[in-house]
């Protein structure tokens, strides 16, 4: 299934329809896909450390998570947390022959992120969750990510974001429907899928965003990937 057969008819919802595509939409849909995931692997490895967990949130099928359980295998634990449960489904079954040392978990990140004293994680990722977060949660999970972060340890955040003023803001988003033009989605799909997602997907700018993580603890805070309107960055516990 690709994502041309998935026809929103309300609000976006990642639904079993939603999971078993999803593969082929982040490919079509998000620039410079396959630069994106390499850049947060390469920049989120240089923080772990052995014995140490790496946490997912908002895991999806694992397609994040899935490189380093390949580059550390045994010598770390992983934590995917997802609220779909297409989704938990389908990363349970890509991670079912890692002999337990990947958990995918059902979890709410309105309730924030509190976790048991023996998960210490040297490195969190957040590849395109937030955004799907009301605002008003974001600051305390940002926090609370910060909080549960062994000292020396990084929080990765990749967001789509608005541009900081409307003209801006503008020029991104019309290249960027030309880009998912070019990746074969059509107007009028691009136009429904706009739709769906109002008021489900709100992005903030880009310096709203490194404000969450500075108020949050994060001292040492860079962008390390950008293209137009989706930017990525690595926040240290120092």
């Amino acid at each position: 299934m690709t994502m041309d057969s998935v026809e929103p008819t309300g609000k976006w919802k990642f639904d079993s329809d939603v999971a078993e595509a999803f593969d082929d939409m982040l490919e079509r849909s998000i620039p410079q896909y396959e630069v994106m995931r390499d850049a947060v692997t390469s920049v989120g490895s240089t923080f772990v450390t052995p014995r140490s967990h790496i946490i997912d949130l908002g895991c999806s099928r694992g397609a994040a998570l899935a490189p380093f359980v390949e580059q550390f295998q045994a010598r770390n634990d992983y934590l995917g947390l997802e609220i779909s449960e297409p989704m938990i489904m389908a990363a349970r079954e890509r991670f079912k022959d890692c002999d337990g040392r990947v958990e995918i978990r059902s979890h709410d990140l309105r309730k924030g992120l509190i976790l048991p004293d023996y998960i210490k994680p040297s490195l969190v990722i957040s590849v395109l969750t937030l955004q799907f977060t009301p605002i008003e949660y974001r600051q305390r999970i940002v926090s609370h990510v910060h909080g549960h972060l062994e000292s020396g340890g990084a929080f990765i955040l990749v967001e789509k974001v608005l541009g900081e003023s409307t003209l801006l803001d503008e020029t991104m988003i019309g290249r960027y429907y030309e880009m998912k033009m070019l990746h074969g989605y059509s107007q009028e799909s691009i136009d429904r899928k706009r739709l769906s997602l109002e008021g489900v997907l709100v992005p903030l700018t880009s310096s709203w965003n490194e404000a969450l993580l500075k108020n949050a603890g994060f001292n040492v805070v860079d962008c390390f990937w950008r293209w137009m309107n989706f930017a990525a960055w690595v926040a240290v516990k120092t």
